[in-house]
């Protein structure tokens, strides 16, 4: 991995993703690529059971580096503009598709594309100095709506990007939107004890728990649970199961494999 713009610190099966181009950690084309290329190193990088993404800085992520937008449009060729669509669809679906759950630990104002990266993590802790905003109505650009829509119930999604509203932290958790709400000093302790509790299990069970989640959203009732009927048949024929099975048996903690499966 480059660690120029995004550090990774793997241990104790737990990857640290640290976004790190300051002031505000705007995502550059060079930010994009490396960012993409991270996660698709951990999505194979054996050992590794969970993901905490944080910022470094008082920002997590300001989205968009305005910038780079602007000197691309000046300097386009033909393609381009595509070009960078589509890398910047990826930034936010590596995380999603990637079989290792995310946390993200969001320690400052996550705003437009840093915004999407949050809400397509798994799990979204936040320090009481965040905010989660989608700007682009105030810049001149569009974006963020399907990602939020997700997440957001609509008339807080409708509010955000009609009039560009920064929500605090404070109110997320209000609403139960995220998991946690913070203060700055607890922010790590809070992601890296669930990214520690996520590591403790199968590491093929929460891969498969997490194709299951991204899957049946899109799906009905039916087909959605024979697809996690379907996933449990062939996790019960994994050792790690069998394993799981007999450490509750024994009142022990099982002791799971790391294989890519």
């Amino acid at each position: 991995m480059k660690n120029e713009l995004i550090k990774t610190v793997i241990q104790d099966h737990i990857a640290v993703v640290t976004l790190d181009n300051p002031p505000v950690n705007a995502q550059s084309l060079e930010f994009m690529e490396e960012f993409i290329s991270v996660f698709d190193e951990l999505n194979e990088t054996v050992g590794v059971r969970c993901i905490v993404l944080t910022g470094n800085g008082k920002v997590f992520s300001a989205g968009a580096d305005i910038k780079m937008r602007a000197k691309m449009a000046a300097e386009a060729q033909p393609g381009d503009t595509y070009r960078h669509l589509r890398r910047a669809r990826e930034v936010g679906f590596v995380i999603m598709e990637s079989n290792i759950p995310v946390i993200a630990a969001v320690n400052g104002a996550a705003l437009g594309a840093g915004m999407g990266i949050a809400i397509m993590s798994d799990i979204i802790v936040a320090s009481t100095t965040a905010v989660f905003g989608l700007p682009e109505i105030d810049i001149g650009l569009m974006g963020g709506v399907r990602h939020t829509k997700r997440v957001f119930p609509e008339g807080l999604t409708r509010r955000m990007v009609l009039t560009g509203w920064r929500v605090p932290a404070e109110e997320l958790y209000r609403r139960g939107l995220i998991e946690a709400c913070v203060a700055p000093e607890a922010l790590m302790d809070t992601a890296m004890d669930l990214a520690r509790n996520i590591a403790s299990k199968s590491p093929t069970a929460v891969r498969k728990a997490k194709r299951a989640l991204n899957t049946v959203e899109t799906m009905g009732l039916k087909d959605g649970y024979r697809f996690e009927q379907n996933l449990t048949v062939e996790m019960t024929r994994h050792d790690d199961s069998k394993e799981a099975m007999r450490a509750f048996m024994e009142k022990r903690s099982p002791t799971f494999t790391d294989e890519l499966s």
